[in-house]
């Protein structure tokens, strides 16, 4: 790993730009500065203060369905392919769906398997 990678310092010059909304693992938390991996799994280091925010994932399977109640029967709201970004509007249920919202206002119950970034 590169020097600027190693340690985190606003000194070194910056790996990327991420958007917002774009969900990130954290690998390592410290008091200023989060390790965060992104869903391609580059690492980098972050200011933690830029990751305030509403938290969001990003559809990992070729397509997702959102269902209306967090139940493999339920029925869809509607389905999102791989890449899509959605907001988190809740902690997920013991069966492992998750509650999220679409940016175009539907809401639904997703996998977790289905999701990256929860």
């Amino acid at each position: 790993m590169p020097p600027c990678c190693t340690t985190p310092s606003t000194a070194a010059g910056k790996l990327a730009v991420a958007g917002s909304g774009l969900p990130l693992e954290v690998v390592v938390d410290t008091a200023a500065w989060v390790k965060v991996r992104d869903y391609t799994g580059r690492l980098a280091w972050i200011e933690k203060s830029a990751l305030d925010g509403p938290r969001s994932v990003i559809v990992k399977t070729e397509t997702g369905t959102v269902r209306q109640q967090p139940r493999a029967d339920a029925a869809p709201v509607f389905r999102a392919t791989r890449g899509v970004l959605l907001d988190v509007t809740g902690q997920p249920d013991a069966t492992g769906w998750l509650p999220v919202k679409h940016a175009n206002g539907l809401t639904g119950w997703i996998l977790m398997q289905e999701v990256w970034g929860q």
